[in-house]
């Protein structure tokens, strides 16, 4: 077969990366890629919202299957530019229609869906500018923190959590009547504190029939004991010490088969990845929002304790057969260090020279920022590398992932040193 993966980070290196060991690989193609994932296929230079130059390499390459990496793509009607398409519809396509992208790409919607399904949630209510009184009224009756939530697509940044009633009335002003977060903000939801401990799950999907891929735990803060600034994700452990099998079973009962279910209710055509952020309260699971692809860092954690061959995968996700697979998973702990340029998530420079990528390593270094000039691996992005290993244990897996990074340098290059550490009191009360 003749794959296309679209996206230029370091879950788009991971597939890259996963695909090709296929036995089904014939030629894998990247679009955009980064120095990394030019190692596993041939990069090409299109945007992923460029469906017209996307749909000339997928002719002149004769692509057979596109797994769309990113949410924009998805969110803005790449599936139904394939269908509706003479040349393009028999190509296979790796994601949701865009009535299933409108998980992410609306909180409104997505609340809805979990409302409509039973699916466990905060409490919430959605309001325009039209009912901002009506909104105000509402914050009243909870309790803090208040939880504001842009409805559309505000690239990570559109959820506010703040503690006094004053600065939440102060922010929804700014969302609703000032455009804080541009049109992602003509709606808010306003949702109910969950108070508990966070994990991503991850379903595979042909629209009938799902694979549970491995669950973990993604760390977002730029500093040290989860402080400082929000980033696009510092590290993740896979699998998650608090997610046992009975805090699984749960999530599965409740939760993944009520919205696969709610896709076929909905008729929402539905072939991808449903990325679920859950809240473990007490031991029991709620969705504080859908995504509808794989997360990143959090992929470049999951896909290596796939053992299965992700391609033929893929292929029975196409032709609606993803029953008669076998998938099977790592027993394996992995551990994924994110490296960063300095000064993310603020202003950082680009073009700064990575060495130390050639030295021998017992881990996998997935790009995710990276460009290649003259033969040099470039930084090219806040995050740059994503470093993972694999082993028995996660005190392992970590010493092995930070051993690789201490050999890797770029100029103001930063990292976290205290990924995982949270949850070796799971490991020692187990």
């Amino acid at each position: 077969m003749n794959v296309l993966v679209l996206g230029s980070g370091g879950r788009e290196h991971a597939f890259a990366w996963k695909i090709a060991q296929s036995k089904k690989l014939s030629n894998l193609y990247i679009a955009p890629g980064n120095a990394g994932t030019s190692a596993c296929g041939e990069n090409i230079n299109v945007s992923v919202t460029d469906f017209d130059g996307i749909k000339k390499i997928v002719l002149e390459k004769g692509i057979d299957l596109v797994v769309v990496g990113p949410e924009d793509p998805l969110v803005k009607g790449v599936v139904a530019y394939f269908k509706d398409d003479a040349l393009l519809k028999d190509v296979a396509i790796i994601g949701p229609s865009q009535e299933g992208a409108m998980l992410e790409g609306s909180k409104d919607v997505a609340k809805a869906f979990m409302q409509k399904h039973n699916i466990p949630t905060a409490r919430y209510q959605t309001f325009e500018s039209s009912t901002l009184n009506e909104a105000k009224a509402f914050l009243q009756e909870l309790q803090p923190p208040y939880v504001l939530k842009a409805d559309g697509l505000a690239a990570g940044k559109g959820v506010l959590i703040l503690d006094n009633i004053e600065e939440a009335e102060k922010e929804l002003d700014e969302m609703l009547l000032n455009a804080k977060f541009g049109e992602a903000s003509a709606k808010v939801v306003i949702e109910e504190f969950l108070n508990g401990i966070e994990l991503s799950i991850f379903v595979l999907t042909d629209g009938k029939n799902y694979k549970v891929l491995p669950a973990a735990k993604d760390y977002k803060r730029i500093g040290e004991g989860d402080t400082g600034l929000n980033t696009g994700g510092m590290g993740a452990i896979s699998p998650v010490p608090f997610a046992d099998e009975s805090f699984l079973q749960k999530v599965e009962e409740r939760i993944i088969k009520p919205t696969v279910h709610g896709f076929e209710k909905d008729n929402i055509d539905y072939k991808g990845f449903v990325f679920i952020g859950l809240m473990n309260v007490n031991g029991d699971p709620f969705v504080i929002e859908y995504n509808v692809r794989m997360g990143d860092p959090e992929t470049e954690a999951v896909l290596p304790r796939i053992e299965s061959d992700l391609l033929e995968t893929f292929e029975a996700v196409a032709n609606q057969k993803l029953n008669e697979v076998e998938f099977k998973l790592s027993d394996k702990t992995a551990a994924t260090i994110i490296m960063v340029s300095g000064g993310y998530p603020e202003a950082y420079e680009k073009g700064k020279e990575i060495s130390g990528l050639d030295k021998s390593t017992d881990s996998i270094i997935f790009h995710a920022g990276t460009k290649l000039n003259d033969g040099k691996v470039l930084t090219s992005g806040g995050r740059v590398l994503a470093i993972t290993s694999l082993a028995d244990t996660m005190e392992e897996a970590l010493e092995l992932s930070y051993k690789t990074v201490q050999n890797i340098t770029f100029e103001g290059v930063n990292f976290r040193k205290d990924i995982g550490q949270d949850l070796k009191k799971y490991f020692s009360e187990a």
